[in-house]
């Protein structure tokens, strides 16, 4: 059997299954996709034909591997020697990086690789007084070059460093990941970066794991590159042309993921080992912006606790991704596949074999998408949220004061009453706009878990503005089925953006950002008619999160 093919329990979504295995077959999808054959999707190539460099990355990067390699070592010999990494992105270039800082962080003789991808002023402070600066490199990355998080996230630490080590000397703590011909690649070249890497052009933010936007930060962080890279190559072979769909680890799994959300099992559970966790959050961006739009979707739900069978609906398909030697969670699948629910179950070997894992879920999801007849490339409903959040930041830089948004107190009744109309096959997702802790994750998953049993229906978490990048694009382009909480409260101390990297100027701070990203995504999804609750915590998150999940 294929390294990488899963074990499905399906029950009567079998012969769904199979039958759209055959149809597969029959009409030479795989063979079409690994042609950039468009019309697998959409009949006309927009947005599609410039975004299948994915399909070509393991060999590619494989051929790059020795330029990451001197990377690190200039990294960890440089005078001083840098110590720890800090990655400042979102969503496609955030999250495959925070996997490998979490699951090959220690003892991988690299940085410390950690990542900022919120804007609430507690995180960049947090990460401001925890690392000394002259033995600190970061990664700016994004793919476009004018993600506005990111290049706040740039200005700031790049004042800071200069402040502390001088203009003259601060670019060499700074390496740039983007497209060519980006607003970054300039400003690296003008700030005198350490080392710009230009991915290829073709590849998108969430397909963008085994680019450089994923194995530069892995580099740094001690991965052995070339063996994920090996793993990577084995798992496109098994999902090759020559190889029938049944046993195609990429077209089986897109195949139940699209067939089993056509029949209403549309919550893809995600369960993992945890010295694998971090995995989990970097499929849930490729599902939700992948699948979630033209009124359809999958929804994946990373990090809910799992339960006996009774407090799941009949909507959940789990996924299992099982380290081997690891039968934490094996009880409680069996007595949920009893109870009739869908299961499937991977078998991982050790935490290279992510690398293989990362090529089967893009294929799968491509497929999904060829299965339920909407193109997996695009992300036509992301740009609301943030047009709406730029007018809320130029609203305040002409009166200086963010516009009133509406909020509700934190009491039981409230919440209890927005979901009492809630029907089987919606979910709830929780919109933390504060700042992420092991405090707020507590409680967050507290109140969750909650909500969950009380009403059987999926909750996913999502932290600010972090999910409007991976997230986001599901819950303004599917089925309407979601009832978001948004969360906010009072930071304890600002942060102020600078104008210009290096400058002292500040039109406007992190919590002015916060806010109005927001405000900006809730008119967003009134606008989309979403049902949204809006719940403000002011200075105390922690105890109002506790009197909600209490």
């Amino acid at each position: 059997m294929a390294r990488f093919l899963g074990r499905a329990k399906l029950g009567k979504y079998g012969s769904a299954v199979d039958a759209a295995l055959a149809e597969m077959s029959e009409n030479r999808i795989i063979d079409r996709i690994w042609n950039r054959d468009h019309t697998v999707w959409k009949p006309k190539p927009d947005g599609i034909s410039d975004r299948l460099g994915w399909l070509d990355s393991p060999g590619v990067m494989l051929e790059n591997a020795p330029r990451l390699a001197v990377l690190r070592e200039g990294a960890l010999t440089g005078d001083p020697p840098s110590t720890h990494a800090l990655l400042l992105g979102m969503g496609g270039s955030s999250l495959a990086p925070e996997l490998f800082g979490r699951v090959f962080g220690e003892g991988g003789g690299g940085l410390r690789l950690a990542v900022l991808d919120s804007t609430h002023p507690g995180a960049v402070f947090a990460h401001a007084r925890r690392l000394d600066l002259k033995r600190t490199l970061f990664i700016v990355s994004t793919k476009s070059g004018g993600t506005v998080e990111t290049l706040s996230f740039f200005k700031f630490f790049y004042t800071q460093v200069a402040d502390e080590i001088g203009a003259d000397r601060a670019g060499g703590h700074f390496i740039a990941v983007t497209d060519p011909g980006s607003a970054l690649a300039e400003l690296a070249d003008v700030h005198r970066f350490r080392a710009t890497f230009l991915n290829a052009p073709d590849i998108g933010g969430r397909y963008s794991a085994l680019s450089y936007f994923g194995l530069a930060p892995a580099a740094l962080a001690g991965v052995d590159v070339p063996r994920l890279l090996e793993r990577a190559d084995q798992a496109a072979a098994e999902c090759g042309v020559d190889i029938t769909p049944v046993e195609n680890p990429g077209a089986r799994l897109g195949a139940v993921l699209g067939e089993l959300a056509k029949a209403g099992r549309d919550k893809v559970t995600l369960v993992l080992s945890p010295e694998l966790a971090g995995f989990d959050d970097w499929v849930e961006q490729l599902i939700a912006e992948s699948t979630g739009k033209e009124g359809t979707g999958i929804v994946p739900v990373v990090g809910e606790p799992l339960g006996p069978p009774e407090v799941y609906g009949n909507d959940r398909l789990f996924v299992h991704l099982r380290l081997d030697g690891d039968d934490t969670d094996d009880e409680m699948l069996a007595e949920i596949e009893k109870a009739g629910h869908p299961v499937i179950r991977f078998d991982v070997a050790d935490r290279y074999d992510l690398g293989g894992q990362f090529f089967v879920w893009e294929m799968a999801v491509a497929v999904a998408g060829h299965r339920m007849g909407i193109q997996p490339f695009d992300q036509p409903d992301v740009e609301a949220a943030k047009v709406l959040a730029r007018g809320m930041v130029a609203e305040y830089r002409k009166t200086g004061v963010l516009p009133v948004s509406e909020a509700v107190s934190p009491d039981h009744a409230g919440l209890d009453g927005f979901l009492a109309g809630a029907r089987p096959g919606d979910y709830i997702a929780l919109q933390a706009y504060i700042q992420p802790t092991g405090e707020t994750f507590d409680a967050l998953q507290t109140l969750r878990t909650r909500l969950r049993d009380a009403s059987r229906l999926a909750t996913t978490v999502g932290y600010g503005p972090r999910f409007l990048h991976s997230t986001g694009q599901l819950h303004k382009g599917d089925g309407g089925r979601g009832r978001f909480i948004q969360i906010t409260d009072d930071p304890a101390e600002d942060v102020a953006i600078p104008d210009e990297a290096g400058s002292a100027d500040s039109s406007m701070s992190f919590g002015v950002l916060i806010g109005a990203q927001a405000m900006g995504d809730r008119q967003a999804l009134l606008d989309a008619g979403r049902r949204v609750w809006s719940v403000h915590l002011g200075a105390d998150p922690i105890g109002g999160l506790d009197r909600l999940g209490g």
